[in-house]
């Protein structure tokens, strides 16, 4: 066994049982295959909007000053 891994498990005897969810929670999270995880992330559509696109108005945006 790696030294990390028996660090690891040293680590997890010594821990609280209240830490012990938070902490396997985190380690899931690690290690769940790339194809496992959902899309689109959460953060897509995060923000209000009225459905049309920036893309369309860029011009619009531009000639405005956009970002002034």
């Amino acid at each position: 066994m790696s030294p990390e891994r028996d660090e690891l498990m040293r680590l997890v005897q010594q821990s609280p049982d209240d830490q012990v969810p938070g902490v396997l929670h985190e380690l899931r999270r690690h290690l769940r295959p790339a194809g496992e995880q959902s899309w689109p992330p959460a953060f897509f559509a995060s923000a209000p909007g009225d459905g049309v696109s920036i893309a369309e108005q860029a011009d619009e945006l531009l000639r405005e000053g956009f970002g002034r």
